[in-house]
């Protein structure tokens, strides 16, 4: 299968689990503590990193819930290709809710932001993607020079079940599987310092890493 045919199924279950996940959520609990989770997350970070009021930021395959929730103080672009599927699906997510926020339903190869955000969010996302090494290029280069990029992944713990789960796929929500040095490398090949790394969740397939990275 290709990678087009692999990605394209993955944005359709992607839509499935959500609908699924907040089916017995009630909206308000649930944005209540989505938003502390990205409230706690950003508190690991500190205080490397540096977020302040009027900052430019990107909320790259930002969902339905995603940290541009808690940003109400930042000047924030969001993207993600099923944004109107979610507005559209999902009775959860109401963009007029997020004032602050220009949401555009593409995906992030298609997105052209040229050097001008301080602060780049790819949280959960990248794996999601279609074309991986285009996707990172973009993502990097929307971070001005001294910009930062806050970057979460699941990264595998063991090589031969990566390798496994390339080719079967074992994980047909996300077409890409890599493991935590390997996504390092994504960023420190474009011109990025890694300022810290944060193990958030340790499971035996995956442990759940959020990296904190600046431009050059």
């Amino acid at each position: 299968m290709n990678s087009r045919w692999k990605w394209k199924i993955a944005q359709r279950l992607e839509l499935i689990w959500w609908k699924r996940y907040l089916k017995s959520k009630k909206p308000e609990q649930y944005s209540q503590w989505k938003k502390k989770y990205w409230s706690d997350m950003l508190q690991k970070l500190r205080p490397e990193l540096s977020l302040s009021k009027g900052d430019k930021v990107l909320d790259a395959g930002c969902g339905p819930a995603g940290i541009f929730m808690v940003l109400h103080e930042q000047e924030v672009i969001a993207i993600d290709p099923l944004l109107d599927s979610y507005s559209e699906q999902l009775t959860y997510f109401k963009a007029e809710n997020y004032p602050y926020v220009s949401f555009n339903s593409i995906p992030l190869e298609q997105l052209e932001l040229q050097a001008d955000r301080s602060v780049a969010f790819c949280l959960n996302a990248i794996n999601h993607v279609n074309d991986i090494d285009l996707s990172m290029d973009q993502l990097c280069t929307a971070v001005k020079p001294g910009g930062q990029l806050v970057f979460s992944i699941d990264a595998h713990n063991h090589q031969p079940l990566k390798h496994l789960f390339r080719w079967i796929p074992g994980d047909a929500l996300h077409p890409h599987q890599y493991d935590l040095d390997e996504y390092k490398e994504m960023l420190t090949s474009r011109g990025f310092e890694i300022l810290k790394n944060v193990r958030l969740k340790s499971e035996f397939f995956f442990d759940h890493y959020v990296l904190l990275a600046k431009r050059k």
